[in-house]
C-alpha cells in the first residue's frame, strides 16, 4: 500500500516538473503573443499543455504541433491528420491566428476581458475548438493549478469578475424583461464613485473593461470619483 502511494506521488511530482519546465520554455513567446493580440498568456500556455501533454505527445514531438490543429504534413515518422510546423513557436503563432481569423472565435476579442482567462477558455470551447464538454474546465484547472495567470500582466488593482448564477424568474418574465430593457436603454453614462472598479462596473452592465476602455478612450483602468464614463 505504501509503495503504491509512493509511486503515485512520484508520478505526480514528475508530471508537475514536466509542466513547470514546459512553462519556463514557452512563457516568453506566449507573452509576446498576448501583448500583440490580447489573448491571455495563461490561456495560450494552458491549451498547449492540455493538447500536447506539455510537449510530450507524438504530435508535438514529431510535428511541433502543440495545439492539436489539423492539416496536411510531410512527416513520415507518424501517420497523422495534424499539420506540421518548423518549430513550436510557429505552432503557437498559428493558434493565435486561428482565433483571430476564424469567425467562431474572433468575436471573443471584443467580448472578453483580456485578463479573464475563464471567459476565454469557455468562449474557445463554445466556438467549437474541442468536442469535449469539459475541455474549458480542464484548461481552467491547468491555469489554476500552475498559477499561469501570473503571466497575464494583470494591473495591480485587477479584480476577477464574479460569476453570478442566473436567477429563475419565469412567473414574472414578461414584466421584468420589459423593465430591464427600459432601464438599460436609458443608462448611457455612469458617474464614478469612490471605490469603484472598472471590472466590476463592466460586469454589472454586461460588458467588459476592455470594451469600456475603448468606448471612453481610456489607456488605463484607473478611475477617479466624479468621472463620467460611457456604457
Amino acid at each position: 500500500m505504501l509503495i503504491w502511494l509512493a509511486l503515485i506521488l512520484l508520478g505526480s511530482t514528475a508530471q508537475s516538473q514536466t509542466v513547470t519546465q514546459y512553462v519556463e520554455e514557452h512563457t516568453d513567446h506566449a507573452q509576446e503573443l498576448m501583448r500583440a493580440s490580447d489573448v491571455p498568456a495563461s490561456v495560450i500556455l494552458a491549451v498547449a499543455i492540455h493538447e500536447s501533454a506539455a510537449g510530450k505527445s507524438k504530435v508535438a514531438r514529431h510535428l511541433n504541433n502543440h495545439f492539436g490543429i489539423k492539416g496536411s504534413n510531410s512527416n513520415s515518422a507518424i501517420n497523422s491528420s495534424y499539420r506540421d510546423y518548423e518549430n513550436a513557436d510557429e505552432s503557437y503563432d498559428n493558434f493565435v491566428e486561428v482565433l483571430q481569423n476564424n469567425s467562431s472565435f474572433s468575436k471573443l476579442f471584443d467580448r472578453c476581458d483580456q485578463y479573464d482567462y475563464a471567459a476565454w477558455a469557455k468562449g474557445i470551447q463554445r466556438g467549437g475548438y474541442a468536442s469535449s464538454r469539459t475541455w474549458a474546465n480542464q484548461v481552467i484547472a491547468i491555469i489554476n493549478k500552475y498559477e499561469l495567470y501570473q503571466y497575464d500582466e494583470r494591473p495591480d488593482d485587477y479584480v476577477e469578475p464574479v460569476k453570478v448564477a442566473p436567477v429563475s424568474t419565469r412567473k414574472k418574465h414578461h414584466r421584468s424583461s420589459h423593465r430591464t430593457k427600459h432601464h438599460r436603454s436609458s443608462a448611457k453614462f455612469y458617474t464614478i464613485k469612490k471605490g469603484d472598479n472598472l471590472n466590476r462596473i463592466a460586469e454589472s452592465h454586461g460588458t467588459s473593461s476592455k470594451v469600456l476602455m475603448r468606448k471612453n478612450g481610456l489607456k488605463k483602468s484607473a478611475l477617479k470619483p466624479g468621472q463620467k464614463i460611457k456604457l
